[in-house]
């Protein structure tokens, strides 16, 4: 590192991030050479990486009894509970979360086999023991490291300073002691930062780039001080009372760890929270914080309203929840009028720039988005309105049942002519963002989770635009890395590479929805064997783990796509339409981006397909697309408008 710095003139800073993108470049040569078929030395070590973990840790819920390590098929780890990767294709783990499972033991030895690993949560469980102290060693290019809710003990090591892409270190609810290493404060990147209810003493870093971290960060501790908290005592002062203190140390120390450590306290910080809301609790001067509104439909309302409405966004509450932009609240008016609420997670814009945004977004209306009445800033949370969707997402209605393996009965209420109208409608939405609207927006999070439902089942977008709330830049790798392109199962594969949202990537996204409307199967975890079953119809013979996409993938190389199609679905007469639907779908979902359809063409082609039925064309007049705006940045010139007719050919 050292001579590279010499020879390209750059800090020790831009080695490190160019050291980071090589990184990914070699981690993703053997996907752009074709060269998956033999494990690489890597992917060697990751095995060995989830294999040393589960051999260290105590499972007695047997959650980790799914790892099987006999099944030698390349990428067959990435379908092992909790564990992402780079690629479905390719054993090389990118996160690992293992939060709320039970897990004993202490922290698990061979992590750093996993030798691109950026994401760790191991939150939730009964692990004990110290954080080793080369802990940046063991996961050089980690930018999420949550520990909380465990019983960790000893000191914060220090090396955890040299981890200098770290985003988010949650070390809450534990047992550590000691002080805080103030270096690191250094860590420009971090958004988030809590080591509340410890045993911490001594000042706390002070993060420059970071206004985010509050006093609820270091909450119940005895003795931190320095901004956000009490100023530290006067060095002098403390001195000359020396002797005093050091007398009553080994008492007062002993009185402290009792005190932390009896039944009555340690209930009380497991019960802290128990409503899910202490955040909003927290804020200040509710009926002085106005809620900027674009509506008339609503009356005038101050951030109290809000409270009130939600019961103070209890978790009961809670509608959905996504890692990538937030948590949705219902909330009840006094005059009956239902609201949605939703908190935006680590928005990285200043107020100034949010409130620019939020008044470009509040102009957007269609049929098929759904309606944003206005927003609210509160202390540093930023929270969005929206008009009460009442069946709730699609992807509850397709997948009822959480808890089940299959999802043989999921979405059996949903007969087919209401998921091709759902589907037209989404088409129709998304295809507006990207050819009608100005500025044109790209969702950069579609999935079945964003996909609401009114009460007459019109189906509406939700969240678009927040994908720049969250990152204002796009192009940047830390995007990729820290999650910015989408719900697992839907990401586009070119983004592994490219490293930009693009129009093509939510078409791809897009077509993973479809697959799910037409199949009832989830975006992942899609597992089928010889006889097949499920909310499909079968398999092509021998036993299948993978994403929906990866099974759809392997039936039509077995000329057995038929076999996809949701066994509820399947009546005489709709043979025909739902064919045609999937191999809409199957476009949509094709490795090329070139080669998939524009989100215009999709939209007629599904319009093509569900034209016995007479749905509303209402908007059809707004989606003309401008000869400026493609569907691939790499082809300006691409033929994006076509008559109907024509659409309907590629379907045969």
């Amino acid at each position: 590192m050292k001579y590279l710095r010499l020879i390209l003139g750059l800090s020790s800073k831009d080695v490190d991030a160019f050291a980071f993108t090589i990184l990914i470049i070699w981690s993703l040569t053997g996907i752009l050479l074709g060269t998956t078929i033999t494990p690489t030395h890597a992917s060697l070590s990751d095995i060995q990486c989830l294999q040393t973990i589960k051999q260290s840790l105590s499972d007695p819920n047997r959650y980790l009894s799914s790892w099987n390590f006999n099944n030698k098929a390349q990428g067959f780890i990435c379908s092992f509970l909790g564990v992402e990767c780079w690629h479905p294709d390719e054993n090389k783990v990118l996160n690992i979360k293992l939060s709320n499972l039970g897990l004993e033991g202490q922290f698990p030895r061979g992590i750093e086999k996993c030798t691109s690993l950026t994401g760790l949560d191991l939150s939730g469980n009964n692990l004990s023991g110290p954080i080793p102290s080369n802990i940046s060693s063991k996961l050089n290019y980690v930018t999420s490291l949550v520990l909380s809710s465990n019983r960790f003990s000893g000191e914060i090591p220090l090396s955890l300073a040299n981890c200098t892409y770290l985003n988010v270190l949650k070390l809450d609810n534990n047992q550590f002691n000691g002080s805080i290493p103030l270096q690191l404060g250094q860590l420009s990147r971090m958004k988030t930062f809590s080591v509340a209810n410890n045993l911490l003493t001594g000042p706390v870093p002070s993060f420059q780039n970071n206004t985010n971290i509050t006093a609820d960060d270091y909450a119940n501790n005895p003795g931190l001080c320095g901004k956000p908290l009490e100023p530290c005592p006067d060095l002098k002062k403390k001195s000359q009372s020396g002797i005093i203190v050091a007398a009553a140390g080994g008492v007062s120390l002993t009185a402290i760890v009792l005190y932390y450590f009896s039944p009555r306290v340690m209930k009380r910080k497991k019960e802290d929270d128990l409503e899910g809301n202490k955040w909003a609790k927290s804020i200040k001067g509710t009926k002085g914080i106005k809620v900027s509104l674009f509506e008339n439909s609503v009356s005038k309302m101050k951030f109290s309203d809000l409270m009130k409405a939600s019961n103070n966004f209890h978790k009961d509450n809670i509608i959905g929840s996504s890692g990538r932009t937030g948590t949705m609240y219902r909330a009840m008016l006094p005059d009956g009028q239902f609201l949605m609420v939703k908190r935006l997670q680590d928005s990285q814009r200043l107020e100034k720039e949010f409130a620019s945004e939020m008044n470009t977004l509040g102009r957007l209306k269609h049929r098929n988005l759904v309606l944003m009445l206005g927003f609210c800033l509160a202390e540093k949370e930023k929270l969005l309105v929206y008009k009460h969707m009442e069946n709730g997402t699609l992807y509850d209605r397709l997948h009822p049942l959480e808890s089940e393996v299959t999802s043989s009965s999921s979405g059996s209420s949903m007969d087919w002519p209401l998921r091709l109208r759902i589907g037209i409608g989404a088409a129709k939405g998304l295809a507006w963002l990207h050819h009608g609207c100005n500025p044109r927006i790209i969702h950069r999070n579609i999935s079945s989770k964003c996909i609401l439902l009114d009460k007459d089942f019109e189906p509406k977008l939700c969240d678009f635009g927040l994908a720049r709330l969250m990152n204002p830049v796009d192009t940047h790798l830390s995007t990729f890395v820290n999650g910015g392109f989408g719900e697992l199962g839907y990401v586009a594969p070119e983004y592994l590479t490219k490293l930009v949202a693009t129009p093509k990537g939510d078409v791809y996204s897009f077509g993973v929805v479809l697959l799910e409307l037409i199949t009832g199967e989830k975006a992942t975890g899609v597992v089928r064997n010889s006889q097949g079953g499920g909310g499909g119809g079968g398999g092509g013979g021998g036993e299948f783990k993978g994403s929906l996409v990866e099974w759809i993938s392997q039936l039509s190389s077995d000329c057995a796509l038929q076999t996809a199609i949701d066994k509820g679905l399947v009546e005489e007469g709709l043979e025909n339409e739902q064919t045609q639907f999937l191999k809409v779908a199957c476009n949509c979902v094709l490795s090329a981006p070139k080669e998939r359809p524009t989100m215009f063409e999709v939209y007629q082609l599904l319009r093509a397909i569900g034209e016995r039925y007479h749905f509303s064309t209402e908007g059809d007049e707004m989606l003309v697309p401008s000869n400026t705006i493609t569907g691939d940045d790499d082809d300006n010139n691409e033929l994006i408008v076509a008559q109907s007719h024509e659409l309907s050919l590629q379907l045969d």
